[in-house]
């Protein structure tokens, strides 16, 4: 039994083992270019949660990797076919009630691990905010790792390119065809300003791209993918860690 996966833990251990922190992956089911599948989202973060877990567990601290949700909001994307998509408040739906399931058992901590890009989920958090007493941490994985990416990568990435790819080849690579594999390729907008990300817009992507990639995957290597993991498990796994260790109280997680 591996303890901090709840998916396989029995009721005779989480009873004699009350849990300080939970972390919930998000994913999403949607087409990554040619060359990965579509649960790359999924798979990844479910793995990535996974390995900060067992990380944090390994220091003492108590916590439980909820199941992954493998779907998430790609509204943008369903002119590729067989693209998965629920919308913004269907999401917030099903968080708030998973974030009222931990609160009665006494959980004071939810990590939200967002392996999507779409899932835009920080207004999620100031909605909840005045109504629960669990502190609730949201992580873009992909964002974490912004101050060394050009030390391991050569290609800006987006989706489907050097990084997620490097990261499938190291962590599910029978899944993996680069060969396959177009260039990510994206169309410039006719408007200077959406270009240089003055305005926010929704993207096409069945418009913008040619097969739903953007970023070019051609550099990837499982060894790129497992530096990137390396720094992820530290960095993610001590702030398990220092959660499930920390004190709550009236000004938490400030100083008093």
């Amino acid at each position: 039994m591996k303890p901090w996966r709840l998916s396989e833990t029995k009721y005779s251990f989480v009873k004699e083992h009350p849990y300080e922190v939970a972390v919930l992956p998000i994913g999403a089911t949607e087409p990554h270019n040619l060359h990965l599948p579509y649960g790359t989202d999924a798979i990844t973060v479910g793995l990535l949660g996974d390995m900060l877990c067992e990380y944090a567990h390994q220091q003492g601290a108590n916590v439980a990797l909820l199941p992954t949700i493998p779907y998430g909001v790609d509204t943008n994307l369903l002119g590729f076919p067989m693209a998965m998509s629920i919308n913004p408040s269907t999401l917030d739906l099903l968080i708030t009630d998973l974030v009222n399931s931990l609160e009665t058992h006494g959980v004071h901590n939810l990590v939200i691990l967002n392996g999507h890009g779409g899932n835009s989920l920080k207004h999620t958090l100031r909605e909840l905010f005045p109504h629960t007493s669990v502190f609730i941490s949201l992580i873009d994985w992909f964002a974490v790792v912004k101050d060394v990416y050009f030390d391991i990568f050569e290609n800006p990435d987006d989706h489907a390119g050097e990084m997620e790819t490097s990261i499938a080849m190291h962590c599910f690579p029978e899944l993996v065809d680069v060969s396959l594999a177009d260039s990510g390729a994206v169309k410039s907008s006719n408007f200077e300003a959406i270009n240089q990300g003055w305005v926010q817009i929704t993207r096409p992507w069945d418009i913008v791209t040619t097969n739903s990639g953007v970023g070019d995957p051609s550099r990837a290597s499982a060894d790129k993918g497992k530096q990137v993991l390396e720094i992820l498990k530290e960095r993610l796994g001590t702030y398990i860690k220092e959660l499930s260790d920390a004190e709550i109280n009236e000004t938490f997680p400030y100083e008093k």
